[in-house]
């Protein structure tokens, strides 16, 4: 089993191989290393020694037979040695494809995702390699490649992985159909299809000892992710102290139920047309997703109920981010009269567009029925926030109500909202944030928060939320306390700390 040099080498004279023999082995570049083992008997009881090689040094063999005498006592496992990672795959998809048919495996939205992944992504880029060859350096590889499409470096970095995945792009007019850059969250997709087959080889076919796919995957800059990041509540100081210096605390801010409420004014008085999708997002914390993936048959105003069943990932659906996503979500009152009131909009808006109308059948829409796409909305969010921004800093300006609504194109009545209060920045998925803290904190049940935001427990929800939601209480309470100015304030204390007279 020790490695040994040789070359291709042959007698002048007998034309026969030199191998070992070869006396310009000694030379340097001459030749490569090689090593035998031995494997399983054959069917027949014959003797097996496959020979490994050749390599450029004597490490690379002796690294490379380490590999494979991990697996050479497995038969099987020697017989896989020429398996590519494409067959594999393959291989592995049926075998999933038929547990699906009994009922008892992956949902048929699930196998059309990993279908996805093995035809646009892995195949392409990896399916050529053996499943025993294959390491980490290609798999970041085929991550880095799959991050220029669609991006401006495409043509200019271009690698042999990269041409291959854009030979399979699906092209219409010699435009290529899906024209957005590949996300992370698609990546990791990806990746999760990797590795589970990656697996699979290991543990249950045992081609090989380990799996390359672990540990390859960072968050940004490198680092491993870290704890989920805890949302900060909005509180005045913090508004005085951002309206001062522009910097935001943290990553995930909330709005007080205050600031929500003036945000919702405000795109209400804007005519904002995408105002009931913020509305139930501001009250329930759907995910974007969800947000734009619902559809109208799962929307019940009579029985004030939203079933969510699927979430728009990029530009198709998919299932929800969990299995606790698939839930109901009640509706109150006032929100339904704003869901009704939507309902005739987009009746009016079908009866404008005529033929033209493409109904998707979701409940938010654009104004031709198609189906919008999650960027837009928080396009929309973003918006609104800025030019609220914006109105105020006129307004300090000393422009006049009528100009600033002239300038910003919106209602009076907008600016004057506006005008009310300061309106720190927040995302649109903060909204969500927002909705599980104030539901928190008027006193909600736990696990009733917990299944109307789709969490998997319940302790993840007090976990994040819990501290933030007692901010916000203890906010309130010094806002209440505030609120009506006394001379004598012993008389707003409780009657046990007034002195007893005689």
């Amino acid at each position: 089993m020790k490695p040994y040099k040789a070359c291709s080498c042959r007698d002048p004279e007998t034309k026969r191989l030199l191998g070992k023999k070869c006396p310009n082995l000694p030379k340097k570049g001459h030749g490569g290393w090689y090593a035998r083992y031995e494997a399983p008997k054959s069917a027949s009881g014959n003797r097996r020694q496959p020979r490994v090689g050749p390599y450029t040094t004597e490490t690379e063999c002796k690294k490379e037979l380490a590999k494979v005498l991990g697996t050479a006592a497995n038969p099987k496992a020697h017989d896989e040695r020429k398996t590519t990672l494409g067959e594999y795959l393959e291989r592995r998809y049926k075998w999933r494809t038929s547990e699906a048919e009994t009922g008892e495996g992956l949902k048929k939205s699930t196998l059309d995702s990993e279908r996805e992944a093995i035809d646009l992504y892995l195949n392409p880029g990896l399916g050529h390699i053996k499943v025993v060859d294959l390491d980490d350096e290609h798999i970041r590889e085929l991550y880095a490649a799959m991050r220029k499409i669609n991006r401006p470096d495409e043509r200019t970095e271009r690698t042999e992985v990269l041409r291959r995945l854009q030979e399979v792009r699906a092209v219409r007019d010699g435009k290529r159909l899906h024209s957005r850059p590949i996300s992370e969250s698609r990546i990791r997709r990806v990746h999760a299809v990797l590795h589970g087959a990656l697996a699979d080889a290991s543990k249950l076919s045992k081609i090989r000892t380990d799996n390359p796919a672990d540990g390859v995957w960072r968050s940004k800059g490198g680092k491993r992710k870290q704890g989920r990041a805890k949302p900060l509540l909005w509180t005045s100081e913090r508004v005085e102290q951002w309206e001062k210096t522009g910097v935001i605390p943290a990553k995930v801010m909330v709005w007080t139920s205050d600031q929500c409420g003036a945000f919702l004014d405000f795109a209400e008085a804007s005519e904002e047309r995408l105002y009931p999708a913020f509305v139930l997002d501001a009250y329930y914390g759907p995910r974007r997703g969800e947000l734009v993936g619902a559809e109208e048959q799962d929307l019940s105003l009579e029985r004030k109920r939203l079933h969510v069943l699927q979430a728009q990932s990029d530009d198709e659906l998919d299932d929800t981010k969990t299995e606790a996503g698939y839930r109901q979500i009640p509706l109150h009152d006032g929100l339904v009269t704003v869901l009704k009131a939507w309902h005739k909009r987009k009746l009016r808006e079908r009866f404008q567009w005529g033929e033209a109308y493409q109904d998707a059948g979701r409940v938010f829409c654009y104004e031709d029925g198609t189906a919008l796409k999650p960027e837009y909305l928080s396009s929309r969010f973003r918006i609104l926030i800025e030019r609220y921004g914006n109105i105020r800093a006129k307004a300090e300006e000393g422009w006049s109500v009528e100009r600033i609504a002239r300038k910003y194109r919106t209602t009076e009545a907008a600016v004057e909202v506006a005008l009310r209060m300061p309106l720190p920045p927040i995302r649109l998925h903060d909204l969500r944030h927002g909705a599980a803290t104030m539901l928190i904190a008027s006193g909600v049940d736990d696990k009733f928060v917990s299944e109307v935001l789709g969490h998997a427990s319940v302790s993840f929800t007090k976990d994040v939320y819990a501290v933030v939601a007692e901010e916000l209480a203890e906010d309130a309470t010094r806002r209440i306390a505030a609120f009506i100015p006394r001379q004598n304030r012993l008389s707003a204390v409780g009657a046990s700390t007034v002195p007893s007279g005689g």
